[in-house]
C-alpha cells in the first residue's frame, strides 16, 4: 500500500500528517529515507518514524477479558466502552466480534479484520458460544429440557436452536448456544421462569478465555486461534 496510507493505519497520524512527516525526511523504509508519500510498501515493511519502528500493518486479533460495567461499543457518551481498555494505536479501527451486555463478563474477540469478525458472528459459521450462568432460582430439569430442545422467545418467530446445558450446581450451569440473539441467554432463562444473576462467556468456537487474563486485560490471539474461526 502507499506509505502515507500505511502510516495512517498503524499510527494515530492522519493521512495529511503522515504526508508531511514523509516529505520532511523523518520516515525511513528498510533503512532508507523516503520522501514520496506515494511510495509502495508491503504490510511487513520495516518502517521507522522519528527513530521509532512501527508495527506491521497486518490485521490485528485480540481476546479481551471484559469486566462488568463496560459496553461492547467503539464510543459511548454515557458508559465506558470495552475498546477503552486497549492500549493500541488506531483503536477506532477495531471491531468487536460478538457483543456482551454491560453486566456480562468474559471473552470478547476484537479485530480490525472485518471478514474474520463476520465469520465469528455469522450463523452459517456454526461458531458456538459457551457461557457460565448463575441463576436466581434453582434450575429445574424441565427448564433444562426446554432450553436444550429450543424455546420460543417473545417477539421471535422461531424457537431458539437446540442448546447444551450442563448443570454445575442447582443455581449454576454451563450453556452452549450457536446463535447470538439480543440478550438471548437472559431471555431464555426468563422464558422458563428464572432470572440470570451473573453471566460470563468462557468460549467462542475453539477459542477459550485465557485464565491468565484478569478482568480488563487482553492479549493477541495465536495463529492457531485465528485460524480456528
Amino acid at each position: 500500500m502507499r506509505l502515507d496510507k500505511y502510516l495512517s493505519q498503524v499510527t494515530d497520524y492522519s493521512r495529511s500528517e503522515g504526508k508531511r512527516l514523509i516529505r520532511s525526511g523523518r520516515v525511513r523504509v528498510a533503512g532508507h529515507v523516503v520522501i514520496d508519500p506515494r511510495e509502495n510498501v508491503d504490510n511487513n515493511a520495516v518502517i521507522v518514524v522519528n527513530g521509532q519502528q512501527l508495527r506491521s500493518a497486518s490485521p490485528r486479533y485480540f481476546m479481551l477479558h471484559k469486566p462488568d460495567g463496560y459496553i461492547s461499543a467503539t464510543k459511548d457518551r454515557q458508559h465506558l466502552t470495552a475498546l477503552e481498555l486497549f492500549d493500541e494505536d488506531n483503536v477506532d479501527q477495531l471491531h468487536i466480534a460478538g457483543r456482551l451486555d454491560i453486566d456480562t463478563t468474559g471473552l470478547l474477540l476484537v479485530s480490525d479484520d472485518g471478514q474474520w469478525c463476520h465469520r465469528v458472528t455469522s450463523p452459517k459459521s456454526d461458531c458456538k458460544k459457551t457461557y457460565r450462568v448463575e441463576a436466581v432460582d434453582p434450575i429445574t430439569p424441565e427448564a433444562i429440557k426446554n432450553i436444550e430442545q429450543g424455546i420460543h422467545l417473545s417477539q421471535e418467530k422461531k424457537p431458539t436452536l437446540p442448546a447444551d446445558l450442563d448443570l454445575l450446581d442447582e443455581h449454576t450451569a454451563r450453556l452452549t448456544i450457536t446463535e447470538g440473539k439480543y440478550h438471548q441467554v437472559k431471555r431464555m432463562f426468563a422464558a422458563v421462569g428464572n432470572k440470570v444473576e451473573c453471566l460470563h462467556r468462557e468460549r467462542i468456537g475453539n477459542i477459550v478465555l485465557d485464565d491468565d487474563l484478569a478482568p480488563g486485560e487482553y492479549r493477541s490471539l495465536t495463529a492457531a486461534e485465528i485460524a480456528s474461526i
